[in-house]
């Protein structure tokens, strides 16, 4: 096992029409033992920074780290590592058991060594039954098992894994969701993890990094990503539905005041670090479970028309039209039923209201915290 380090890397393609910027100044530690996922969107660096560790990218600038031995120069075999990719790359001609047995023949490790080690993982990802079997003749999970234990064999100190989950159908990636978090921890191996799935980020890591356009967003635990975004970016990308997301006006008089469309909001004592000596326009965020619908005639913070009812079963997902630019995601529970066209009462946490410069789309909240 072995810590992860980049230090300002960066990585840059030549283009016919120029230098494209891929991974920009990305500074960031992964734990000895961590289970580590990069999260973004497609483009957004992730896969190219997953791919400079292990030595398939070279970075143009910079410096990683495994462990104390500074990679940048190593070759592939040489970094100890095991690569898991989106397609399975198993050789279709071999057995289970022989794909699973190649990187350690390749070493020339000992038979009775092999035979241990690929009995112990099989074991492990419950595969003993299919051992004799060609991969072709595998559902998709099962030729998943196999490709992890093709990396588990070897026994490396970080493992890599870029969308490993991608070509499953939904409830067969919820069960290796649950497998993979049980055998990192089990293993306790450093793991570096693509994904562009927000929900494998928050229910299997220990921490997130949020990548976009090449730069490291923010980096944190899956609540403080959640809870805390430090940009607009990470309140956007993170949750189902999105997060709210309107223009307002902060002012200053007695109290810090955020007016949106129709609605204004006196801010909680949480805002108070912000200091408004005019007028000024920032985005305005919050998450639909924050906004609590009611009947009309009940006080609430603006009134509003229901456009669309959603039931999903646990919850139910309400558009209402509070007469801003768009229209407010609200998520109640099943029980409170309001049809299209009724009117409704809407009222907000004060504080869980997100609050982002237009401008940089940066938190306002952790900007004022950092330099307070």
């Amino acid at each position: 096992m072995a810590e992860v380090r980049f230090l300002n890397v960066v990585k840059r393609f030549s283009t016919k029409s120029g230098d494209v910027l891929a991974v920009d100044q990305v500074n960031l530690e992964v734990a000895d033992g961590e289970f580590l996922v990069l999260l973004g969107p497609s483009g957004c660096g992730k896969t190219t920074t997953l791919r400079m560790v292990a030595g398939l990218e070279t970075a143009t600038s910079g410096d990683i780290f495994i462990g104390s031995r500074r990679v940048n120069d190593l070759a592939p075999g040489e970094r100890d590592i095991a690569f898991v990719f989106q397609f399975y790359a198993l050789y279709p001609h071999l057995s289970v058991r022989d794909n699973i047995a190649f990187p350690l023949r390749a070493q020339r490790i000992s038979r009775e060594e092999v035979d241990k080690r690929v009995q112990d993982v099989a074991q492990r990802l419950k595969i003993e039954h299919i051992l004799k079997r060609r991969p072709n003749r595998l559902p998709s999970g099962e030729q998943q098992r196999v490709a992890l234990g093709r990396a588990m064999v070897r026994q490396p100190q970080v493992f890599l894994m870029d969308e490993p989950l991608t070509n499953l159908d939904a409830s067969l990636r919820a069960d290796m969701r649950v497998e993979l978090k049980h055998l990192q921890h089990e293993l306790g191996t450093t793991m570096l993890y693509v994904t562009h799935d927000q929900t494998e980020a928050m229910s299997m890591s220990h921490r997130i990094a949020v990548m976009n356009l090449g730069v490291l967003q923010q980096v944190g635990t899956p609540l403080e990503i959640y809870n805390h975004p430090q940009t607009l970016f990470v309140a956007l990308f993170i949750g189902s539905p999105p997060m709210n997301m309107m223009t307002c006006t902060l002012s200053e008089g007695r109290h810090l005041q955020a007016k949106v469309g129709n609605l204004r909001l006196t801010l909680s004592s949480t805002h108070r670090l912000l200091s408004q000596e005019r007028e000024q326009n920032v985005a305005f965020g919050v998450r639909s479970e924050d906004v609590h619908i009611q009947s009309a005639d009940r006080a609430s913070d603006v009134m509003g028309t229901v456009l669309v009812r959603e039931p999903l079963g646990d919850e139910t997902i309400y558009q209402v039209d509070v007469g801003g630019e768009s229209a407010l995601l609200v998520k109640a529970l099943p029980r409170e039923v309001f049809q299209p066209g009724e009117r409704v009462g809407l009222t907000i946490d004060p504080e869980r209201i997100h609050l982002f410069e237009a401008a940089t789309g940066k938190s306002l909240l952790a900007a004022a915290e950092k330099a307070g």
